[in-house]
């Protein structure tokens, strides 16, 4: 399907790749967060807004008060949940999240779509021709994982700038990470078609 709209994906991993340990961030990093929360979250048209779509482990770990993500349109895939109320969205599947977000009247209300997690949701989106960019967080050093991301993939992908991500190594909490972001080549077919 030609009309499929384009996606962004945002994610946070060590040096393994790992993302995730039993359902959690394995890391606290305010900063990041906080960079979660502006890129996910800001839009261009004040009457839009940006829709984030998660897998039911992703959805669960976002703690009960914080959800659903706020100032965002959630989308959730799962074949276990029933419904959530609106802004939030039940799919079976990655492909159904993008058929819904490119049809009306989403299609209207989205800025950008954000593919925020977990393991298999990076897993489709890494290989999808919607690609557009990827907002990754570098964590230097290992940490205890049981959900990956697929690292190598990055390196089909072409750096680029962005001047709302620091280029700058940052720190917390005695942890180093750098904030990259990564262009799919695949993207300007897709902006072409």
């Amino acid at each position: 399907m030609s009309n499929i709209r384009k996606f962004n994906v945002i994610v946070a991993a060590c040096e393994n790749g790992g993302i995730g340990y039993k359902d959690a961030l394995p890391w606290t990093l305010k900063g990041d967060m906080k960079q979660f929360a502006q890129l996910t979250t800001e839009t261009s048209d004040p009457q839009k807004k940006n829709a984030v779509v998660m897998g039911r482990k992703t959805w669960f770990a976002i703690p009960e008060n914080h959800r659903p993500l706020k100032n965002r349109i959630n989308v959730v895939i799962s074949t276990t949940l029933s419904e959530l109320k609106p802004p939030c969205y039940v799919v079976g599947s990655v492909e159904d999240a993008l058929v819904l977000l490119s049809s009306s009247p989403l299609l209207e209300q989205v800025e950008k779509v954000w593919m925020i997690g977990g393991e298999r949701v990076y897993s489709y989106a890494m290989e999808s021709p919607q690609l557009d960019r990827v907002y990754f967080t570098r964590i230097y050093g290992h940490f205890e994982c049981d959900a990956f991301f697929p690292v190598a993939k990055l390196d089909k992908l072409e750096a680029v700038k962005d001047p709302r991500v620091s280029e700058t190594d940052q720190e917390e909490n005695g942890i180093k990470y750098k904030y990259e972001v990564l262009q799919s080549p695949k993207s300007e077919l897709v902006n072409a078609a």
